[in-house]
């Protein structure tokens, strides 16, 4: 039986440069050759792929006229999609919490004490939710 393979996860935004260049500096991924930001004039694409160093699946980023944000943890807007993201140990998720706050991220929810699964969940500067936890050894 043949099955699809997840490529990319695809996020609209209304200022796709930006939100791709909060997860490029946030996650370590690389730009797309042709996607990278212009040198100089108007950044006219409405479409950019960021690829991973580590052959994880890759981020795309589609431009939109308008988007509504999540409200979670309030259920008038619920999250729909979000990525999950993990640190090996809670001082490496402390790091990426000072990391994501300062690019623009608004912590949403602290489960930062939590023994079995330490975790954030943020949104990113369009409002798309993404949880970071360190990951269970295993």
């Amino acid at each position: 039986m043949i099955v699809p393979t997840v490529r990319q996860v695809v996020l609209d935004g209304t200022d796709v440069r930006a939100l791709a260049e909060f997860y490029r500096q946030l996650l370590g991924y690389g730009y797309r050759p042709g996607d990278e930001p212009p040198a100089e004039g108007p950044d006219e694409l409405e479409w950019l792929v960021l690829r991973s160093p580590g052959g994880e699946p890759q981020l795309a980023f589609q431009q939109v006229a308008r988007l509504t944000p999540t409200t979670w943890p309030a259920d008038d807007v619920p999250m729909q999609l979000h990525l999950d993201c993990s640190v090996p140990d809670v001082e490496s998720l402390q790091e990426v919490l000072h990391t994501a706050l300062e690019l623009g991220a608004e912590l949403r929810f602290d489960r930062s004490d939590d023994p079995a699964e330490p975790l954030y969940v943020f949104a990113d500067p369009a409002g798309h939710p993404f949880c970071v936890f360190v990951a269970a050894p295993g």
